[in-house]
């Protein structure tokens, strides 16, 4: 019996994948979809306990506003009149500090953006400004992050990729809170001190301050409707599908095997999973030394210990904001390098939402960094819906302590959260490697480094003739940047700016 052959096998059903096999479809291709879990999306995913709704990584999504570009790209996909949304207040974020009554905003709009903040710092007023011109100067470098046509060359610009956050935000004020504030967002993209650039800053901050949204009941809708249109389509999506093997022959991918023995054949393929491991399914022939020492000698970004609480009806009153909560106002960059002894250093408070009455909140998430190493004793287990492996009660309880030292400075900010508390769920950088597929359980893929920009700065193409890539391993993270990651890796096979202008019309 003959194999069935596809024109493209898309590795990972996260959102890169699904929003590449919609275009591909949109456009002839004939298109699978291999999925390791019994659910779609990866960060997409959501998850239920006591009947309430969590989202593992979409807390909020920005540039959703009709003729915005996320709105346009969900349009181009057929999804947007189904999602269900709620805007989030002007003032979208608020972050605080120890010994700081003040709750500092950050809003929707350049103009609330500026005036908000001038509330707090009336001397700054030339300094914001300065600070929004410089963000969209910036954003202005990535035509495709604006649905425009031209290329973004790395050569020409190596200046702009090499300018690092901390010191462009320094270089604009004196005012040391307000360089904290002005900071204080780098939580959605893990900054780091010396070394994140400015552009990843400029790119993500000027989504949410274009417009800000929470997906109604989760963002594992984005998923389920996607993965719907790519079955309207014609596309075929399998799950359960562990890929184990990547055959390579020729300097080409020949096939892929699940771990279950079955063979998938392609003409091309589009890996949506980990970058690293990609080159490590890859089986056959040695790929190119060069191929493999530009991808792992990236360095992950750090992972994330969750607190899960699911609420007491009438207690805690719902936010239609987030909480960004820093220790010391002077340490906004280096949080990440916390010792055991004042972890956490930060942390991050999201809300969930749902049609009808919002008064109330039903659930909160909790989240602050965590190294991976604090978990690498239990490296060697896996456990997953699907999959139960027992972590041992050494887990169970350092789970347990780390839960109790999070609530004890979430209790500083919200005193009464402790007895509005049903029950509390935790997850660990090992959740986020076992669902989702990343080495170390890394919240935003590779580190972009402003020292060494071009290593982290990793395209679809790669050294293998018919094997691209997606996800968050290319380009930018979170929903807006690898939904035009999806983009820049199917113009490699179709004309970008036919691509742009069918989007945009």
């Amino acid at each position: 019996m003959m194999e069935e052959t596809f024109d493209i096998i898309i590795i990972g059903s996260g959102l890169g994948g699904l929003v590449c096999a919609n275009i591909l479809l949109k456009e002839g291709y004939k298109v699978l979809v291999l999925e390791k879990n019994n659910k779609l999306g990866g960060n997409l995913q959501t998850f239920s306990r006591d009947k309430r709704i969590f989202d593992t990584g979409v807390h909020y999504i920005g540039s959703l506003e009709e003729g915005e570009v996320l709105y346009k790209i969900f349009d181009y996909l057929g999804i947007i009149k189904e999602l269900k949304l709620k805007k989030m207040d002007e003032k979208f974020d608020l972050i605080s500090f120890d010994n700081d009554p003040n709750e500092y905003p950050v809003s929707q709009g350049k103009e609330n953006f500026i005036n908000n903040l001038l509330e707090f710092f009336p001397e700054e007023k030339q300094s914001l400004q300065k600070y929004m011109e410089l963000v969209q100067e910036y954003v202005n470098h990535f035509p495709l992050h604006n649905l425009k046509s031209g290329n973004f060359y790395l050569e020409e610009n190596i200046e702009i990729i090499g300018k690092k956050a901390d010191e462009v935000i320094n270089s604009i004020t004196q005012n040391e809170k307000l360089r904290a504030v002005l900071s204080g967002i780098n939580f959605l993209y893990a900054g780091e001190k010396d070394k994140t650039p400015f552009y990843i800053h400029a790119l993500i901050l000027n989504t949410y301050i274009k417009s800000s949204w929470r997906c109604v009941k989760g963002g594992s809708q984005i998923a389920k409707l996607l993965g719907k249109k790519i079955k309207e389509k014609g596309g075929k999506i399998v799950k359960n599908a562990e890929v184990e093997n990547i055959f390579m022959e020729d300097e080409e991918v020949k096939y892929l095997q699940t771990s279950d023995g079955r063979k998938f054949y392609a003409r091309r393929f589009i890996s949506n999973i980990d970058a690293k491991k990609t080159v490590k399914l890859m089986k056959g022939e040695e790929i190119k030394k060069s191929f493999q020492k530009r991808i792992f000698n990236n360095k992950d970004t750090i992972s994330s210990f969750s607190l899960f609480l699911t609420l007491k009806p009438g207690t805690i009153p719902y936010k239609n904001y987030n909480y960004y909560h820093y220790k010391n106002a002077d340490k906004v960059w280096e949080v990440a390098d916390y010792s055991e002894e004042n972890w956490p250093e930060n942390y991050m408070i999201s809300f969930g939402t749902k049609t009808g009455n919002d008064e109330f909140a039903e659930e909160m998430t909790i989240l602050a960094y965590m190294k991976y190493d604090e978990v690498k004793q239990w490296e060697d287990t896996f456990h997953t819906v699907s999959h139960k492996n027992s972590r041992g009660e050494d887990y169970e309880k350092f789970k347990e302590q780390k839960a109790e030292i999070l609530l004890k400075e979430v209790e500083k900010k919200i005193p009464d959260i402790r007895n509005a508390i049903i029950n509390t769920y935790v997850s660990t950088p090992l959740t986020y490697r076992d669902y989702m597929g990343t080495s170390t359980g890394g919240m935003y893929g590779f580190v972009k480094n402003a020292n060494n920009p071009l290593q982290s700065f990793l395209t679809p193409r790669t050294k293998i003739k018919n094997l691209l890539l997606s996800g968050q391993s290319i380009g930018l993270h979170g929903i807006f940047g690898v939904a035009i990651g999806g983009i820049l890796t199917c113009s490699e096979l179709i004309d970008r700016d036919y691509l742009i202008s069918k989007i945009n019309s």
